[in-house]
């Protein structure tokens, strides 16, 4: 079992790892462990990720009280609260302002393009929540609205959110998100974002299953079939959104027919 000491030691190096990575600066972000159901180690506000100390981690209850340390919690430590209490499988969470993905989400774009296989495998789209003001309830709300078929997040205009069945799991996926961002925006610069058709993401779908990847995934949004009976792309643990019936009406049949008759074409044309 891992001594409290221990647990608060590895917060303190993965601060020192997203601050040197230049993912916060000054006194930005927080990080915080499920140690049980009502006990969590989190960072405290108003000190530099870089420059903690394993006596400035403090514990605290499932309503974000102090039970222990000195100093006092972020007021951002509601969004941890939501994501372990929706999540029971996340033991970990990880918040930082790396600098690329937040680019993206002040932006207003989310990193839903399916380009490059090992963040297709490791996180799958990552959405853009809705704004909130930092310290509220706004936030853990728009966070919630994805938490259950995602694990990594862009907060509009904020930053970007982590989770994961561990400290270390957490923080490789704010990494990979990261990186996943640099070499989005290198993409469109260059003009040209190549995706992967549905087959090839279900390929790294099955890699990530066989390889028993811990975590939420949403899938392959970009499927067609995504959401009925013939869908392949769901992963366990995902949730498909709602099935809308537009049959009903002759311009939905009519865009209906089209579609799949484009569909039709642009398969025979890739089987040739």
């Amino acid at each position: 079992m891992t001594s409290p000491y221990e647990i608060k030691k590895e917060i303190c190096e993965i601060g020192k790892r997203i601050y040197m990575n230049g993912f916060v600066a000054a006194n930005d972000g927080n990080i915080s462990v499920k140690v049980s159901d009502n006990e969590f180690y989190c960072t405290p506000t108003g000190v530099s990720k870089g420059y903690m100390t394993p006596d400035m981690i403090i514990k605290i209850d499932a309503e974000g009280n102090k039970l222990e340390g000195k100093l006092n919690p972020s007021s951002e430590i509601k969004m941890h609260m939501r994501c372990y209490k929706e999540r029971p499988d996340v033991r970990a969470v990880v918040h930082a302002h790396p600098p690329t993905a937040t680019g993206f989400a002040i932006a207003g774009m989310a990193l839903d393009k399916y380009t490059m296989p090992e963040a297709v495998i490791s996180l799958g789209e990552i959405p853009l929540t809705a704004y909130g003001t930092p310290s509220t309830m706004e936030i853990p709300d728009a966070v919630s609205k994805e938490l259950q078929t995602h694990d990594a997040f862009l907060l509009q205009n904020h930053g970007a959110l982590t989770v994961g069945v561990s400290l270390l799991n957490a923080y490789f996926k704010m990494e990979t998100l990261e990186f996943f961002a640099k070499i989005s925006l290198v993409a469109r610069q260059l003009g040209n974002e190549n995706e992967f058709t549905c087959e090839q993401i279900e390929k790294l779908l099955e890699v990530r299953r066989n390889m028993k990847i811990p975590g939420r995934h949403p899938g392959c949004s970009k499927c067609a079939n995504r959401g009925t009976p013939n869908c392949k792309c769901l992963v366990p643990g995902a949730v498909p959104p709602p099935v809308v019936n537009t049959a009903s009406t002759p311009a939905a049949s009519a865009d209906s027919a089209m579609v799949e008759e484009i569909t039709r074409k642009v398969l025979a044309a890739l089987q040739k």
